[in-house]
């Protein structure tokens, strides 16, 4: 019982659904024993619905938030997990799978209303007690429902993204340390940042030619094309990075240590998975973008008007492109603007 309530007091004390995902999954591979246990989100694009590991623990190692995303692909399709995939399609709470071995896998999908983003997958090499499956229950249920606290306190109603006021916090806590991934766990050494190539990244995202949208297709049109390049946005990006919706057609990102090929080759493939697709009724929509790197010497101001400088390019430049501004100011495309550094954000 002592373990349980730590674990509940543990996940109720996180303002961050990377951490949340964490004590998630730590609670319930203690609990149940686990030899394994994840998180996946859950998104669809198009007409194919994939999942994609976002934080991972196995027995006797450390839980940590899974980030790796080179693929082109926004993950594994769901029909590579088939029972997962007839449990959400029956909008069922639980399945269980026996594979090799006599593993046994149960997955339960976290259904807010009619919809299922995130998914738990437990893995045990002994079949699971009706004990361990109740106290399993109400563990989801408690990260269910904070989970639903945090989206409604940080997330657009639209398209799911996190909002504008949880950006200044998120961009602060990457200015302290851009090479920080992610805060640490109670009991863990706090990392240091890096000084190799590795940076943080804010990119700046625009729909071209928006009000056109708007004004050709009508408005509920334009707010279905914001939703799916939500979706690309969220499937292009790893899980520790944060994508905001910073209003109207305008879309922010904060890449987390990565370096500027890997930023750049991660940003231009969203752009061009944009350009790809085939919006109804609308068909062909692109993006342009802006990016910088995050300096701890910048302030939020300076860090975010370089980006939108470099964006601003890109828009009266051709459109449908990705821009770095330091790239721009030493070809002398672009001149630095000076910048009140005690403006405020909003």
């Amino acid at each position: 019982m002592d373990s349980l309530l730590k674990h509940m007091v543990d996940m109720t004390g996180h303002r961050d659904h990377a951490m949340l995902d964490i004590s998630v999954v730590s609670a319930v591979q203690e609990l149940a024993a686990a030899a394994q246990a994840r998180v996946w989100s859950i998104s669809t694009i198009g007409d194919r619905t994939w999942v994609r590991m976002r934080a991972s623990i196995a027995a006797g190692g450390r839980a940590r938030v899974e980030d790796a995303h080179d693929s082109a692909l926004p993950g594994q399709p769901l029909e590579a997990f088939p029972e997962l995939a007839a449990c959400l399609a029956r909008r069922e709470t639980s399945a269980l799978a026996c594979g090799p071995q006599s593993m046994r896998t149960l997955w339960l999908p976290i259904w807010l209303g009619d919809q299922a983003a995130t998914c738990l997958e437990i893995v045990r090499h002994t079949p699971f007690r009706a004990a361990t499956i109740h106290t399993i229950a109400g563990i989801v249920g408690v990260y269910r429902n904070f989970q639903n606290l945090l989206d409604y306190s940080e997330r657009d109603s639209l398209t799911g993204l996190l909002n504008r006021k949880t950006f200044e916090d998120q961009l602060a806590r990457m200015l302290q340390c851009p090479g920080e991934q992610e805060p640490p766990l109670p009991g863990q050494l706090e990392r240091r940042c890096s000084n190799g190539e590795e940076k943080g990244w804010l990119a700046v995202v625009d729909v071209d030619h928006f009000k056109m949208v708007n004004d050709t297709f009508g408005h509920l049109y334009g707010d279905e094309v914001l939703i799916l390049i939500a979706n690309q946005l969220q499937a292009s990006f790893r899980s520790r990075d944060r994508v905001f919706r910073f209003g109207g057609e305008e879309f922010v990102i904060l890449l987390r240590s990565t370096t500027l090929e890997h930023a750049r080759r991660i940003i231009d493939r969203f752009r061009s998975n944009v350009e790809a697709y085939a919006f109804p009724q609308v068909g062909r929509v692109t993006v342009s973008i802006g990016f910088v790197s995050i300096s701890p010497y910048d302030s939020p101001v300076v860090t975010l008007g370089h980006a939108d400088q470099a964006l601003y390019f890109a828009k009266t430049n051709g459109r449908n492109q990705t821009c770095h501004y330091d790239e721009l100011v030493e070809r002398g495309l672009l001149k630095t603007v000076a910048s009140n550094d005690t403006a405020e954000f909003f």
